[in-house]
């Protein structure tokens, strides 16, 4: 095979095995949810406690994410990625043989939450920009677009599963199909190119590291893309993720249709997460980004008037939202490649992700609170309609293209 056709090929393997370990591991968060009935009726789990799991999964992901930024940077994608799936491995086999609900916790929240952090968006969208020059924004977009991909596409086989055999069987699955993943990574995903991820430091990995953290936040796109991603978070993973369906049932919809809306909006995601990479390459990206967060406002305004109406309306608003759903990442992800530079990438994504997973928490929390409080949604609504036009507007000062080169 020619040298050129070699490179080729390896840098889409580094497209196509990071979508399927994003697959893999967002599978198993959503996991959570889909055997959440089952614990409480087997084990006696409440759903407070498994919710608060899953919260501290959260929690532990943000933490991780700009470890696993930096892991990146300074190892590369193939020891970053098979390093999480090894994780998410031994978590879900743990799950899967446990009915202590101590082990359970430390096993899901503890190193699944740490896989989770590692193979995440912020970590695959750094291996894409450390091999492509070209096309950069198309190939991530397609790379991340696996975060919801295996919304429909493993999670109705961990259904399966769940109906056919037992729980325990699904988080063995998904144990089994996280191993069985590494050797694949550690074999086939190339290096980074030349000039890019792998860096060694002759003043030690204390001092770089603290060399290119100042140098991230010096970056004024730093703090742009941070803010906006918070805001991305709250009205993403806080707010939809965790409040459509209790919403959809408030409605007085029924949960299947309900159910399916969501898949709609997982189909619609993936989608619209491969344009906005295509788009990338091709526009101008701040007023990309910043058209998404300002029809994402839109959508809200939209959600907040289907109470009363038909559920077409609810599947309306799924193909709606979910078109700007993930829409962010790779847009988020060019720009700062190109304003901060693709040797702190990896750092700067876990920074700028871990600001996502803090959002997502407020926007649960908050949805949770306000529901409590007034037995309504409307105010959350609202409130996420500002956030996301707010984010929109605080894109839009970005400049289009970097004002001075950053190095590669």
């Amino acid at each position: 095979m020619p040298r050129q056709s070699e490179v080729f090929v390896q840098k889409w393997l580094i497209v196509v095995f990071g979508f399927m370990a994003l697959a893999l591991a967002f599978s198993t968060r959503a996991a959570l949810g889909l055997v959440m009935p089952v614990w409480q009726q087997e084990l006696g789990w409440t759903s407070s406690f498994i919710s608060g799991v899953g919260a501290g999964a959260l929690v532990v992901m943000a933490c991780t994410a700009p470890f696993a930024g930096r892991l990146v940077d300074k190892l590369g994608p193939r020891f970053a990625l098979s390093l999480g799936l090894i994780l998410i491995a031994a978590g879900a086999a743990i799950v899967a043989v446990n009915s202590d609900p101590i082990v359970f916790a430390l096993a899901f929240a503890g190193l699944c939450g740490i896989g989770f952090g590692i193979v995440a968006t912020h970590v695959v969208s750094t291996a894409v920009a450390g091999n492509f020059d070209s096309r950069l924004g198309f190939a991530t977009g397609i790379a991340t677009s696996g975060a919801t991909a295996g919304q429909f596409l493993i999670v109705p086989l961990i259904a399966a599963l769940l109906a056919w055999a037992s729980w325990r069987w699904s988080f063995g699955g998904l144990a089994v199909a996280s191993l069985a993943m590494v050797p694949f990574v550690l074999w086939f995903m190339a290096r980074p190119q030349a000039g890019h991820a792998e860096r060694s430091h002759p003043d030690g990995d204390n001092a770089s590291l603290a060399r290119d953290l100042r140098f991230v936040l010096s970056k004024p796109t730093f703090h742009i893309l941070f803010w906006s991603f918070l805001i991305c978070g709250f009205t993403t993973s806080g707010v939809i993720e965790t409040h459509l369906l209790p919403f959809a049932a408030l409605c007085g919809f029924p949960p299947i249709p309900s159910a399916s809306a969501y898949g709609v909006l997982s189909a619609v995601n993936l989608a619209g997460m491969i344009a906005a990479g295509w788009l990338t390459d091709r526009v101008n990206r701040p007023l990309l980004l910043a058209a998404i967060y300002i029809l994402r406002a839109g959508s809200f305004l939209f959600l907040g008037k289907i109470a009363g109406l038909d559920i077409t309306y609810l599947f309306a608003f799924a193909a709606f939202f979910g078109a700007v759903d993930y829409a962010t990442v790779p847009v988020t992800a060019s720009l700062t490649a190109s304003h901060v530079g693709v040797h702190v990438m990896g750092l700067a994504m876990g920074l700028i992700a871990a600001g996502h997973s803090i959002g997502g928490a407020m926007g649960a929390y908050f949805g949770g609170y306000v529901i409590d409080a007034t037995g309504d949604y409307g105010l959350v609504w609202m409130a996420s309609f500002w956030a996301a036009l707010g984010a929109g507007f605080m894109v839009l000062v970005l400049p289009r293209h970097a004002r001075q080169p950053v190095p590669a």
